[in-house]
């Protein structure tokens, strides 16, 4: 290998780092694991979006968002958990 090559995956990262892209990658994902985090039944009932880090959540059912803004905490912590950081800093049910 010569000096300046260097594995794909660095220099991606380095753009996605240079170009501030790394929290968007990352919230994409995010929403791509929504139905593993809260499972099947509360994903076929929900849309998700991600705004400035906060999740929010649109929900089909006043009794169903009830229900998840008492898990709110559960949730905000399995979804960082799965970012692997601190990425989501509050949720919105509506």
């Amino acid at each position: 290998m010569k000096s300046n090559d260097r594995p794909i995956g660095e220099v991606v990262k380095e753009i996605l780092r240079r170009y501030r892209l790394e929290d968007h990658l990352d919230e994409t994902k995010l929403i791509e694991r929504w139905p593993a985090v809260c499972g099947p039944m509360i994903a076929a009932h929900t849309s998700v979006r991600v705004t400035d880090n906060i999740l929010f959540v649109k929900v089909d059912s006043a009794a169903l968002r009830q229900e998840l803004q008492f898990m709110k905490e559960t949730l905000l912590t399995k979804l960082n958990k799965s970012a692997g950081r601190d990425l989501i800093k509050d949720i919105v049910f509506r």
